[in-house]
């Protein structure tokens, strides 16, 4: 597992931020239109403050049990607006609802079943497609997704995916631009795709949310 990240500095991490919404700007898109979403998975909860002092609203968290930790730790003393983005178990639904705004990796037939049963008419979710069609990878395959908007039991906000582990950011641009083309077919407003080592490549191809974890810390 992956060391904790502690010692963070508000004016890096605000500098950081500001280099990430320049490099949405230099790939062609208006930073206002594409939200930085902060990946905490590896930031320990007596940091979140340094990420609130520096202007960060909107945290993302990989792992149930740390989501509840965090937000629970927080609540009332940061203004902080959660999302789940990590691989969802069934069995988790019905505690991490409650605390997100979405939910960005739902993409399996138990989960939909578990929102059918726990959520509100307020939630909102991501389905996470698997565009590469990887085995053994979570998400629904691309010629699922028209079955899956239709019995969707919560409002779909938009689409998700995590691409091919690949050495060059431009190898990524093929699935992003699919993913892309499913939402616009779709009609769906949100595309959360893109991460530290291939944003840029993805707002170019129309991400509305990007998921920067060590960008934004080092």
């Amino acid at each position: 597992m992956a060391e904790l990240i502690t010692g963070l500095d508000a004016a890096r991490v605000r500098g950081n931020v500001e280099r990430v919404r320049e490099e949405i700007a230099d790939a062609g898109r208006d930073p206002a239109e594409v939200e930085v979403l902060a990946a905490v998975k590896y930031v320990a909860l007596e940091e979140l403050g340094v990420l609130a002092a520096a202007g960060i609203t909107t945290v993302g968290e990989n792992r149930a049990q740390e989501l509840e930790a965090k937000a629970a730790a927080w609540a009332g003393r940061a203004d902080f607006t959660w999302d789940f983005i990590g691989h969802l178990q069934s069995r988790k639904v019905r505690r991490i609802l409650p605390l997100v705004r979405y939910v960005h990796s739902v993409g399996s037939e138990s989960v939909l079943r578990e929102l059918a049963k726990h959520a509100t008419p307020d939630t909102e979710v991501l389905v996470e497609v698997n565009v590469a069609g990887e085995e053994g990878k979570s998400g629904f395959a691309p010629a699922e997704l028209d079955e899956v908007l239709a019995r969707a039991p919560v409002r779909v906000a938009g689409l998700m995916t995590m691409p091919p582990l690949a050495d060059r950011a431009e190898d990524s641009r093929r699935w992003f631009a699919a993913l892309a083309e499913l939402a616009g077919r779709h009609g769906l407003r949100e595309l959360s795709m893109g991460t530290s080592q291939d944003f840029a490549v993805a707002v170019q191809e129309g991400a509305t949310i990007v998921r920067i974890g060590t960008r934004l810390y080092r």
